[in-house]
Protein backbone atom coordinates (compact mmCIF):
# COMPACT_ATOMS: atom_id res chain seq x y z
CA UNK A 1 0.00 0.00 0.00
CA UNK A 2 2.68 2.57 0.97
CA UNK A 3 4.36 1.59 -2.58
CA UNK A 4 1.55 2.63 -4.37
CA UNK A 5 0.71 5.89 -2.26
CA UNK A 6 4.43 6.63 -2.67
CA UNK A 7 4.15 6.24 -7.04
CA UNK A 8 0.81 7.69 -6.99
CA UNK A 9 2.62 10.96 -5.17
CA UNK A 10 5.53 10.58 -7.75
CA UNK A 11 3.12 10.86 -10.76
CA UNK A 12 1.06 14.05 -9.09
CA UNK A 13 4.09 15.93 -8.54
CA UNK A 14 5.25 14.83 -11.98
CA UNK A 15 1.63 16.25 -13.71
CA UNK A 16 1.66 19.26 -11.13
CA UNK A 17 5.22 19.97 -12.44
CA UNK A 18 4.25 19.34 -16.21
CA UNK A 19 1.22 21.50 -15.73
CA UNK A 20 3.00 24.67 -14.12
CA UNK A 21 6.24 24.44 -16.76
CA UNK A 22 9.41 24.88 -15.87
CA UNK A 23 11.01 26.91 -12.92
CA UNK A 24 11.10 30.47 -14.36
CA UNK A 25 11.90 31.89 -10.88
CA UNK A 26 15.76 32.22 -11.86
CA UNK A 27 15.42 33.85 -15.23
CA UNK A 28 16.28 36.80 -16.09
CA UNK A 29 13.70 38.61 -18.23
CA UNK A 30 13.57 41.14 -20.65
CA UNK A 31 9.67 42.72 -21.63
CA UNK A 32 10.11 44.26 -25.07
CA UNK A 33 6.95 45.63 -26.27
CA UNK A 34 5.31 47.58 -29.00
CA UNK A 35 2.23 49.89 -27.90
CA UNK A 36 -0.07 52.86 -29.07
CA UNK A 37 -1.60 55.66 -27.73
CA UNK A 38 -4.04 58.07 -29.48
CA UNK A 39 -7.76 56.56 -30.70
CA UNK A 40 -7.91 52.87 -30.40
CA UNK A 41 -11.00 50.69 -31.62
CA UNK A 42 -13.46 49.91 -28.81
CA UNK A 43 -11.89 52.54 -26.27
CA UNK A 44 -11.54 55.64 -27.53
CA UNK A 45 -8.68 57.28 -27.14
CA UNK A 46 -6.12 56.62 -24.72
CA UNK A 47 -3.08 57.58 -22.99
CA UNK A 48 -1.65 54.82 -22.08
CA UNK A 49 -1.44 51.66 -24.78
CA UNK A 50 -3.57 48.24 -24.86
CA UNK A 51 0.10 46.59 -24.82
CA UNK A 52 2.33 48.95 -22.38
CA UNK A 53 -0.40 48.35 -19.76
CA UNK A 54 0.17 44.07 -20.25
CA UNK A 55 3.42 44.79 -20.64
CA UNK A 56 4.17 46.33 -17.45
CA UNK A 57 1.81 44.17 -15.56
CA UNK A 58 4.10 41.25 -16.56
CA UNK A 59 7.47 42.71 -15.70
CA UNK A 60 5.93 43.07 -12.26
CA UNK A 61 5.26 39.52 -11.76
CA UNK A 62 8.52 38.31 -13.19
CA UNK A 63 10.89 41.20 -11.85
CA UNK A 64 11.84 42.18 -15.70
CA UNK A 65 13.36 44.33 -17.15
CA UNK A 66 11.13 47.15 -19.50
CA UNK A 67 12.08 47.82 -23.18
CA UNK A 68 9.63 50.11 -25.15
CA UNK A 69 10.48 49.79 -29.20
CA UNK A 70 9.80 53.54 -30.18
CA UNK A 71 9.89 54.61 -33.80
CA UNK A 72 12.66 57.09 -34.52
CA UNK A 73 10.55 58.87 -37.52
CA UNK A 74 6.93 58.40 -35.67
CA UNK A 75 4.20 59.76 -38.06
CA UNK A 76 1.85 57.41 -37.60
CA UNK A 77 -1.62 58.66 -37.44
CA UNK A 78 -2.89 58.89 -34.00
CA UNK A 79 -6.92 57.90 -35.69
CA UNK A 80 -7.64 54.58 -35.67
CA UNK A 81 -8.81 54.04 -39.05
CA UNK A 82 -5.89 55.90 -40.99
CA UNK A 83 -3.61 54.14 -38.86
CA UNK A 84 -4.93 51.03 -39.17
CA UNK A 85 -4.16 52.02 -43.38
CA UNK A 86 -0.67 52.52 -42.63
CA UNK A 87 -0.16 49.20 -41.04
CA UNK A 88 -1.81 47.91 -43.64
CA UNK A 89 0.71 49.11 -46.14
CA UNK A 90 4.06 48.42 -44.20
CA UNK A 91 3.26 44.92 -43.91
CA UNK A 92 2.55 45.35 -47.28
CA UNK A 93 5.74 46.29 -48.12
CA UNK A 94 7.43 44.16 -45.56
CA UNK A 95 8.65 47.37 -44.31
CA UNK A 96 11.29 47.63 -41.16
CA UNK A 97 11.07 51.04 -39.64
CA UNK A 98 13.76 52.54 -38.01
CA UNK A 99 13.93 52.69 -34.02
CA UNK A 100 15.69 54.30 -31.78
CA UNK A 101 16.82 52.66 -28.34
CA UNK A 102 19.02 49.35 -27.95
CA UNK A 103 19.21 46.40 -25.68
CA UNK A 104 22.76 46.42 -24.67
CA UNK A 105 23.20 43.96 -22.42
CA UNK A 106 20.65 40.97 -24.29
CA UNK A 107 23.11 38.61 -24.32
CA UNK A 108 22.35 38.25 -20.58
CA UNK A 109 18.85 37.58 -20.45
CA UNK A 110 17.07 34.37 -20.88
CA UNK A 111 13.66 34.76 -21.49
CA UNK A 112 12.28 37.62 -23.47
CA UNK A 113 8.58 38.58 -23.74
CA UNK A 114 7.76 40.31 -27.13
CA UNK A 115 4.14 42.65 -27.37
CA UNK A 116 2.25 44.23 -29.60
CA UNK A 117 -1.02 45.25 -30.77
CA UNK A 118 -2.58 42.80 -33.89
CA UNK A 119 -2.38 44.39 -36.61
CA UNK A 120 -3.52 42.76 -39.43
CA UNK A 121 -3.00 39.35 -38.54
CA UNK A 122 0.51 40.30 -37.45
CA UNK A 123 2.80 42.28 -35.39
CA UNK A 124 3.10 45.73 -36.44
CA UNK A 125 6.52 45.89 -38.85
CA UNK A 126 8.99 47.95 -36.12
CA UNK A 127 8.71 44.96 -34.18
CA UNK A 128 10.89 42.92 -36.51
CA UNK A 129 13.09 45.33 -36.83
CA UNK A 130 13.86 45.08 -33.57
CA UNK A 131 13.99 41.40 -33.54
CA UNK A 132 16.47 41.40 -36.50
CA UNK A 133 18.78 43.69 -34.57
CA UNK A 134 19.86 40.63 -31.87
CA UNK A 135 21.12 37.44 -31.35
CA UNK A 136 18.74 34.91 -29.96
CA UNK A 137 20.24 32.07 -29.38
CA UNK A 138 19.92 29.93 -26.38
CA UNK A 139 17.32 32.00 -25.54
CA UNK A 140 13.49 31.56 -24.73
CA UNK A 141 10.59 33.74 -26.08
CA UNK A 142 7.03 34.28 -24.71
CA UNK A 143 4.65 36.14 -27.41
CA UNK A 144 1.86 38.45 -25.92
CA UNK A 145 -0.99 40.23 -28.15
CA UNK A 146 -3.64 43.02 -27.18
CA UNK A 147 -6.38 42.89 -29.73
CA UNK A 148 -9.97 42.91 -30.45
CA UNK A 149 -11.24 39.57 -31.93
CA UNK A 150 -7.85 38.48 -33.85
CA UNK A 151 -6.43 36.69 -30.84
CA UNK A 152 -2.42 35.26 -31.35
CA UNK A 153 -2.93 34.97 -35.03
CA UNK A 154 0.21 33.68 -36.36
CA UNK A 155 2.50 35.49 -34.49
CA UNK A 156 4.61 32.96 -32.34
CA UNK A 157 4.92 31.38 -35.53
CA UNK A 158 6.12 34.67 -37.09
CA UNK A 159 8.59 35.33 -34.02
CA UNK A 160 9.77 31.75 -34.80
CA UNK A 161 10.99 32.03 -37.86
CA UNK A 162 12.60 35.29 -37.41
CA UNK A 163 14.61 34.45 -33.86
CA UNK A 164 14.95 30.68 -34.30
CA UNK A 165 14.74 30.72 -30.87
CA UNK A 166 12.10 28.35 -28.46
CA UNK A 167 8.86 29.97 -28.18
CA UNK A 168 6.58 29.40 -24.65
CA UNK A 169 3.02 29.40 -25.18
CA UNK A 170 1.65 32.97 -26.10
CA UNK A 171 -1.21 35.16 -24.65
CA UNK A 172 -3.64 37.74 -25.75
CA UNK A 173 -6.20 40.42 -24.61
CA UNK A 174 -8.84 42.51 -25.66
CA UNK A 175 -7.50 45.71 -25.76
CA UNK A 176 -11.02 46.97 -23.89
CA UNK A 177 -10.18 44.53 -21.37
CA UNK A 178 -6.10 45.47 -20.87
CA UNK A 179 -7.63 49.16 -20.11
CA UNK A 180 -11.06 48.98 -18.72
CA UNK A 181 -10.86 45.72 -16.20
CA UNK A 182 -7.20 45.76 -15.07
CA UNK A 183 -8.09 43.57 -12.32
CA UNK A 184 -9.24 40.97 -14.11
CA UNK A 185 -6.70 41.67 -16.67
CA UNK A 186 -4.09 40.91 -14.36
CA UNK A 187 -5.51 37.80 -13.29
CA UNK A 188 -5.23 36.10 -16.43
CA UNK A 189 -1.57 37.70 -16.97
CA UNK A 190 -0.43 35.95 -13.16
CA UNK A 191 -2.07 32.42 -14.83
CA UNK A 192 -0.41 32.74 -17.79
CA UNK A 193 2.94 33.30 -16.18
CA UNK A 194 2.42 30.55 -13.90
CA UNK A 195 1.53 27.98 -16.18
CA UNK A 196 5.24 29.57 -18.16
CA UNK A 197 6.84 28.76 -14.85
CA UNK A 198 6.74 31.94 -13.19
Amino acid sequence: MKKLFATLMILLTGLTATAKGADMSNAKVLVVYFSRTGEQYSVGNITEGNTAIVAKMIAEKTKGDLFEIKLKNDAYPTEYHPLTEVAKQEKKANARPEIIGKVDNFADYDVVFIGSPNWWSDMPMAVYTFMEQYDWTGKKVAPFVTHEGSGLSSIPSSIEKTTKAEVLKGFSLYGHEAQNEREDSKIKVDSWLEKLGF
